[in-house]
């Protein structure tokens, strides 16, 4: 298994030395264009988020929207996704969606949308994905809501500890630079906590946005899910990323 792995990363990394293309977006000036179906979805969400905030003007923090993850990437580069993961800064993925759906009872005829029964996938210490998140469907396609978090991890398990934290926190604990990349789907732009993430992504580089040994025995599953994007995009696993890659400890 071991061997099987290294081969495949060694594959990877030897990309490293390849010419292959940078990814055709602009990563100074960012954008992303939105179809149909996610120009409504969004013209649902900020709505919402606004109605609220006028609502709460005694908040700290005024409520903000994200689309993180896999949508941003592959959105930049110029793929379709339908994988809309919403964080959430100030309250529960369930708390929004259930706000949310009531909203939807009342204005059901200005958005000729049917409000849609939550699921909640509640927390699970058994598992490593036991993240707490509320789905629903907005105009047929299913979206996640969670709030951003922070994740603390013992020596004596994988299985963080989960908190509420910052969208910079939410970012570092990713696998990647360039899947820690947000949607502010308030402010109509993108944001990259890392710093590196859109540079990253226009060259093709699989780096991790904390130290790699660290990134990796936090959660050794992160090193497939590096392997599985640099096989899926043709992205170059960078050099030291790789060397910890085939650390004993990570093994």
């Amino acid at each position: 298994m071991l061997t099987s792995l290294n081969y495949l990363a060694k594959r990877s990394c030897g990309r490293m030395n390849g010419q292959l293309a940078k990814h055709a977006f602009d990563f100074t000036k960012p954008s992303i264009k939105l179809n149909q179906v996610e120009q409504k979805i969004c013209r649902v969400l900020n709505d919402y988020t606004s109605l609220y905030n006028k609502n709460h003007g005694e908040l700290a923090e005024p409520l903000t929207l994200r689309i993180s993850g896999g949508w941003v990437r592959d959105k930049l580069l110029g793929r379709e996704s339908h994988d809309l993961d919403i964080a959430i800064n100030i309250m529960s993925g369930e708390q929004f969606a259930i706000q949310l759906n009531e909203f939807l009872n009342e204005h059901y005829d200005k958005y000729e949308l049917e409000p849609h029964s939550i699921h909640k996938i509640d927390i699970n210490p058994e598992k490593s994905k036991h993240l707490e998140t509320a789905t629903t469907k907005l105009y047929n396609i299913e979206i996640d809501f969670v709030n951003l978090r922070s994740e603390e991890y013992s020596e004596q398990s994988r299985i963080p500890v989960v908190k509420f934290g910052t969208a910079e926190q939410d970012a570092l604990r990713r696998d990647a630079t360039l899947n820690a990349l947000f949607y502010n789907i308030t402010q109509n732009k993108i944001e990259d906590f890392t710093k590196l993430g859109l540079r990253d992504l226009h060259e093709g580089i699989l780096r991790t946005p904390l130290a790699p040994r660290k990134t990796f025995l936090d959660d050794p599953l992160r090193v497939l899910r590096l392997i599985r994007f640099a096989a899926r995009y043709s992205f170059k696993i960078e050099p030291e990323v790789y060397e910890e890659m085939k650390h004993a400890e990570i093994n």
